[in-house]
């Protein structure tokens, strides 16, 4: 019995078979929710050009203004800002590089051992992602206050070196993705378990590990709540934190908020650009077998 192919419907002619208005409106939701998603960007740094007063004025403005250079002083003369930032860079690539490297070889354990307990396990270690993260703010403040870490940035990064969705992501590519078989040739040949993991695990786990730092990066860059806990001085504070600090109950200079939160905003738009290739193909690669 055999096909005939040329009956195959063809994706790319039944996208042109694509009713005109249908293509137009397409076409308008895509480009509405491109400008939807674009315009806090786009406001946030035409707000950090503009005094309080214009900021709020009725239309706010839509271009950028001449006030950048009172803005950016008022900064840094409120906060150490540059250090705020130097230290959230600082916890947030600790937290990346330690996150994927423990993640991915908890995750090759889960996906190629197999262990008494290991199921009880994983389950248990995915339960505690439904645990919500506010439930552990006064064990975690007293565990660290025990250490003598308060104040200390290890507080933050050393808790965090192993995530429960950095481990379920990672088994999941690797048992998807890697062929079991490819590992057992490897230990046929002599490798040991440690050199199984870094010299075939981590080469092949790139698009997922990439996904993984990208995702642990941006969460570790914008977290607020561990930071209040555990920092006391402004020389330690993160930039989140330091920009809250620009905040008043009776005054606040909005223009120098704005521009400290466009300045934090850019690694991130800096990465992201940089990067987003590889989170896409961290998210679809390894969804099939074979």
């Amino acid at each position: 019995m055999t096909i005939q192919t040329q009956d195959l419907p063809d994706p790319a002619r039944a996208r042109g078979h694509l009713p005109p208005l249908s293509r137009i409106a397409a076409y308008i939701l895509i480009f509405l929710g491109a400008v939807l998603t674009i315009a806090p960007f786009y406001f946030m740094f035409v707000f950090a050009t503009h005094t309080r007063d214009q900021i709020f004025q009725l239309p706010p403005p839509l271009w950028f203004g001449s006030h950048l250079q009172d803005n950016y002083p008022s900064l840094m003369e409120r906060t150490p800002f540059w250090r705020n930032l130097w230290n959230s860079l600082y916890l947030a690539v600790l937290t990346t590089v330690t996150t994927m490297f423990f993640c991915t070889l908890g995750g090759f354990a889960f996906a190629m051992y197999q262990f008494k307990g290991r199921n009880f396990l994983f389950g248990l270690l995915l339960a505690t992602m439904l645990i919500p993260g506010t439930l552990n703010i006064v064990p975690f403040a007293l565990i660290m206050q025990g250490l003598g870490w308060i104040d200390q940035p290890r507080a933050l990064w050393v808790p965090g070196m192993a995530s429960a969705f950095g481990i379920f992501l990672m088994r999941q590519y690797i048992g998807s993705a890697i062929p079991r078989e490819l590992v057992e040739a490897a230990r046929i040949d002599g490798a040991t378990e440690f050199g199984i993991f870094r010299k075939i695990i981590l080469p092949l786990t790139g698009p997922a590990s990439a996904t993984l730092g990208l995702v642990t990066f941006v969460q570790s860059w914008n977290s607020f709540l561990g930071p209040l806990i555990i920092f006391r001085s402004s020389e330690t504070f993160t930039a989140p934190l330091a920009i809250r600090t620009l905040q008043g109950i009776a005054n606040t200079d909005w223009g120098a908020l704005m521009c400290g939160v466009a300045l934090t905003v850019v690694p991130l738009l800096i990465i992201f650009a940089l990067a987003s290739r590889q989170l896409i193909e961290g998210l679809t690669a390894g969804a099939t077998k074979g």
